[in-house]
């Protein structure tokens, strides 16, 4: 007995590899994706459809979600270095069908037991059984895929290399522990001495021309928690740059990597992006980021150990902000109110960011405090830059 026509038995295998990739979609792990396509969080559904079509065309191809950017991306290839991923770019612009494949990093501790390259199904679902009057709905053809999310520009190879006609890609990447560090990158008039502007790392982009003689431009990466880094490259001939062993050249694509390394004993960095409330031991909203930082680099380093110094502007007295017993770090509700110093105050703010360590899984033990009041300010109490007097220090005195 003939069970299935031909178009039935595809209508169901289409069906079938159509639930298997949408019905639950993983996030995609930390590492590099040669990625061909994204699609916003709602068009999920798109993202499968256009994965089924690259597969039935022969094409190892899958897709997840990354939260940080908020899209479904449609991959070929994941690797687990940079360098990998970016000659198998190439590989895939070369062969015509994907002229505008790219790099998608995905920031975080990268699993190096998997082989490298390794061609991986990130999605890993559950089908659900088909119903008696299933819906079907072929993959579309190539030329009916939606537009993608994330537009991504054209790659031409120029007679003269420069920096405006080259992309640029800059690695921030942990060797010791192969992790992709989140972080942005200044951009230094290396001649003039000044700042042209502030990129995030692990993006593709265009350098900013410094119109200078020398066409000199100086990037630095300074990310909390790590040490901060600082390379040279020459605007208009970038090729001569290429010697330098932070500075690899990957077809039509400039790969300038940052070997971020863990902060050392006795060095002491500032808290820039912890802000507080006014008279207040409590953190504003915007400090969370920063704070994320330094409990990721206290578990990340068990054999840390630190000293919070608490700074305040000028010699204060009255009232201070404290934090309550629900321990609402980030808003006034529920703190209660004390009496006391400039001295007090910085020691309150010192102590509210060791109790929010703790509460993230950091030992007390671990964290010491000082408290300084006003007497060791940057700049003139009175100045323009008098804000920057308030701040919390963290210095290392073991690692």
């Amino acid at each position: 007995m003939k069970l299935f026509t031909g178009t039935t038995f595809f209508l169901i295998v289409t069906l079938f590899s159509f639930q298997a990739l949408s019905q639950t979609v993983g996030e995609l792990k930390a590492g590099y994706y040669v990625v061909v396509a994204a699609y916003a969080s709602t068009r999920e559904e798109y993202a499968a459809r256009y994965t089924t079509q690259l597969t039935a065309g022969g094409h190892s191809a899958n897709f997840g979600f990354n939260s940080k950017k908020n899209l479904y991306f449609v991959y070929l290839s994941y690797f687990t270095d940079l360098k990998s991923s970016l000659v198998e770019m190439q590989q895939v612009r070369a062969q015509g069908k994907f002229t505008d494949a790219w790099v998608r990093v995905v920031s975080g501790d990268i699993i190096m037991a998997e082989s490298t390259p390794a061609k991986t199904e990130e999605v890993k679902a559950e089908t659900k059984p088909v119903t008696n009057t299933p819906v079907v709905q072929p993959a579309p053809a190539a030329e009916e895929v939606p537009e993608t999310a994330e537009e991504e520009q054209k790659i031409v190879q120029y007679p003269v290399m420069t920096l405006g006609n080259t992309e640029v890609f800059l690695s921030l990447y942990n060797a010791t522990n192969n992790r992709v560090v989140d972080g942005d990158v200044q951009v230094i008039d290396t001649e003039r001495n000044r700042l042209i502007t502030t990129v995030k790392g692990n993006e593709y982009l265009i350098l900013p021309d410094p119109k200078t003689k020398s066409g000199q431009l100086t990037l630095i990466a300074e990310v909390f928690g790590y040490r901060k880094q600082q390379v040279e490259i020459n605007y208009p001939l970038p090729l001569k740059d290429t010697i330098k062993p932070y500075i690899d050249l990957m077809g039509t694509t400039l790969a300038v990597k940052f070997d971020m390394v863990r902060y050392h004993k006795g060095e002491i960095v500032t808290l820039f992006h912890v802000y507080f409330f006014n008279d207040a031991a409590i953190m504003l909203p915007e400090s969370k980021y920063e704070l994320t930082s330094l409990v990721e680099m206290m578990k990340e380093n068990p054999g840390y150990r630190i000293r919070l110094h608490g700074h305040t502007n000028g010699n204060y007295h009255g009232k201070i902000l404290q934090l309550g017993p629900d321990q609402n770090f980030f808003s006034l509700e529920g703190a209660r109110q004390t009496i006391g110093s400039a001295r007090d105050l910085s020691f309150q703010r010192a102590e509210t960011i060791k109790e929010y360590l703790m509460a993230n899984g950091v030992d007390a033990s671990r964290v010491e405090l000082k408290a300084w009041g006003g007497k060791r300010p940057l700049y003139d109490r009175h100045s323009a830059n008098a804000k920057k007097n308030v701040r919390v220090e963290v210095e290392i005195l073991q690692e």
